[in-house]
């Protein structure tokens, strides 16, 4: 069976790690000096780089390259070509233990976890174990694991991993190192696409690159799945094909459909919304686009230094599209047609007919 394209670049080290650089230069100097903790919490959205960042840590602990060489250590990267970092990457290694809280979640888990971190490991310096979605256990789960997460083996090493940080209780991550994992700006996200691309001698455009970007909301493993459904579908070329494939309206679409209803433009609005919509493109989905290309119109409006801050996550020629239509809007015409969209993605499950509450909002806010 094909290996997945995000599988396949999975980073084998932090300086292949995107996006994080705060936390690869403070586990790498903590490294370095011996000073790796007995427990990190990383958090943040999916498709970060979390459970990634925690298998490089299981190999930079358990490196043997970096034990018997200390001009090597000084780099503060795994080898990749000793057993144990072999092992970790082939997810074969005994001594690196993944528990996904989502399904393991009652306290007889977690006391068979307090268990096995007691026994020695069986082949390498250190046990390491890797709870992911950890927000998922009980609340007597989260006790009984305290006492283990304060005081653990001096041969064991436990990393939590969660996309809900707000539901791990305070008593747990006092006794964590914490990491937040943000969303990838969009820029980092294309520059690996183009790398991937490249590998794979697949024919992206930048555009398209740029769409899946964009569509992937910071996620670098959505981004990484959605260029591999298109590339496998053989649409890797044409924007609107990608745009229908993975059920995404582009940037480019949105800014139009913006354009005419700033022009007021009734007759030219729902004649380009029909397209659309007889074309396959989802209609729902630009609902929301519009919602929130309109909150980023009015927030440069009255804040432009906010244009750094979205520059992280739209490309170039977006970003100019909405300052130019920041610099046109009326307020007072925006924000009604703001809360008549939001109405309308509210009521497009229960519409027979999926476009008509888009249109009745374009309707009767521009008439």
């Amino acid at each position: 069976m094909r290996l997945a394209l995000y599988r396949k670049y999975r980073p084998k080290s932090f300086a292949d790690l995107v996006g994080q650089d705060e936390f690869c230069t403070v586990i790498q100097n903590a490294a370095r000096q011996d000073k790796l903790s007995h427990a990190y919490l990383f958090y943040g959205p999916r498709g970060t780089g979390k459970t990634t960042s925690a298998r490089l840590v299981a190999k930079l602990v358990n490196c043997e390259t970096r034990g018997k060489d200390a001009k090597f250590k000084a780099a503060g990267e795994p080898c990749n070509r000793c057993q144990p970092c072999n092992d970790i990457d082939a997810g074969t290694a005994l001594d690196v233990i993944e528990i996904d809280a989502a399904s393991n979640r009652g306290i007889d888990e977690i006391r068979e976890l307090r268990e096995g971190i007691r026994l020695s490991p069986t082949s390498y310096p250190y046990k390491v174990f890797i709870i992911d979605e950890m927000h998922m256990l009980t609340r007597e789960a989260f006790n009984a694991l305290l006492k283990t997460l304060e005081e653990p083996p001096s041969h064991a090493m436990l990393i939590l991993a969660t996309t809900e940080y707000d539901k791990v209780p305070a008593t747990i991550t006092s006794r964590t190192q914490r990491f937040h994992f943000g969303k990838l700006p969009v820029a980092t996200i294309v520059e690996k696409l183009s790398r991937i691309a490249r590998e794979e001698k697949m024919q992206a455009g930048t555009d398209v690159l740029e769409l899946i970007a964009s569509a992937s909301e910071g996620s670098l493993r959505d981004a990484e799945s959605l260029l591999d459904q298109a590339f496998t579908s053989g649409e890797i070329t044409d924007v609107a094909a990608v745009e229908r494939l993975i059920g995404k309206v582009g940037g480019g679409v949105t800014s139009e459909v913006a354009e005419l209803l700033l022009q007021k433009n009734i007759p030219k609005t729902l004649e380009y919304l029909s397209r659309l919509y007889e074309g396959g493109h989802n209609v729902t989905d630009l609902t929301k686009e519009l919602v929130n290309y309109f909150r980023r119109v009015l927030a440069l409006k009255f804040d432009p230094a906010l244009e750094a801050m979205y520059a992280r996550e739209l490309t170039a020629a977006e970003l100019a599209r909405v300052k130019s239509h920041a610099a046109v809007a009326d307020v007072t015409r925006v924000l009604p047609l703001m809360k008549s969209l939001i109405r309308a993605y509210s009521e497009m499950r229960y519409s027979p007919l999926v476009i008509a509450p888009l249109e009745v909002a374009v309707i009767e806010n521009l008439k």
